[in-house]
């Protein structure tokens, strides 16, 4: 049965765990450029072992990793390898089907400026537009909202087209950014607790109670998933404003995505150590993705 979440924790392993993972994230080097297109060594049955970004299309079931070394389609095995090799450390869909966002670094033997700022896809990551902010911005947290992008390269912006950009004013550091393209809420998962905009970014406000969530996906404008540090699953159904506790993700988590199919139920996936993982019953249980 679901529970209610529980008072958010300030435990040290909580703020370590959320800080980890932006120090690793600031840590990643440009791309070496030797991506497989197969999964083999990485052990876990992924094409790369830094995963920085998933994306399930509600209307084709696909489902895209981006990595240090690039964008995979994995929705089967073996993986397929996307365009280019870059190392994709921001990555997000836009309104449209097809339209994806990026930033990071250039792979070796790119064309692309270090960084790369913010790039755009129309055909699903086979080729790239260079839109705003080259050899400026590295957005290592990135989404789209109804209003526009959400970056942050070191300081939070917002753009209504990708192109001009405007900086808010805050007092934290999200190691996830999570927004819907049809709808103007977004989440900012901190080591300190989540931040809830319901303006496209310009403003911001802490939660007061609720999980220290890592990780923040929707679903829909109303349906939210958050994953704490240690692979608690939480879901919301009021945009991040309240949240219930689920099942747990067994292994260390490395990006989440969360999608409303054909027949309306939840589906959330996630990347981990271990493997792509996915849960059809909201959050309850997990089981491989790969498994028949």
């Amino acid at each position: 049965m679901a529970r209610p979440s529980r008072p958010r924790r300030r435990a040290a392993t909580v703020l370590a765990a959320g800080a980890s993972l932006i120090l690793a994230l600031s840590a990643c080097s440009p791309s070496s450029g030797t991506a497989a297109t197969s999964p083999a060594g990485t052990g876990s049955g992924l094409p790369d072992a830094h995963v920085h970004g998933l994306s399930v299309s509600s209307e084709t079931g696909q489902v895209l990793l981006a990595t240090h070394d690039g964008l995979f389609d994995v929705t089967k095995q073996p993986a397929t390898k996307i365009g280019a090799t870059n190392d994709l450390m921001g990555f997000t869909g836009g309104t449209d089907h097809g339209v994806l966002y990026a930033s990071g670094h250039p792979g070796e033997g790119s064309s692309l400026p270090n960084p790369i700022g913010l790039i755009r896809s129309t055909d699903a990551g086979k080729t790239w537009e260079q839109l705003s902010r080259q050899d400026e911005s590295d957005f290592h947290a990135l989404t789209a909202t109804k209003s526009g992008i959400v970056g942050f390269d070191g300081a939070l912006r917002t753009s209504p087209d990708g192109k001009t950009w405007t900086t808010v004013a805050t007092d934290f550091v999200p190691a996830v950014l999570a927004g819907n393209p049809t709808s103007d809420t977004v989440l900012a998962t901190t080591p300190q607790g989540s931040r809830r905009s319901t303006d496209g970014g310009k403003t911001w406000t802490m939660a007061d109670s609720g999980p220290v969530v890592q990780f923040a996906a929707f679903a829909s404008p109303a349906e939210a998933v958050g994953v704490e540090p240690d692979g608690t699953v939480h879901t919301s159904a009021d945009a991040g404003a309240t949240w219930i506790r689920k099942g747990k993700i067994q292994e260390t988590v490395q990006a989440v995505a969360a999608v409303k199919g054909a027949d309306a139920q939840l589906a959330i996936w996630a990347a981990t150590a271990a493997g792509l993982v996915v849960s059809t019953d909201g959050g309850m249980t997990f089981r491989s993705a790969n498994a028949p």
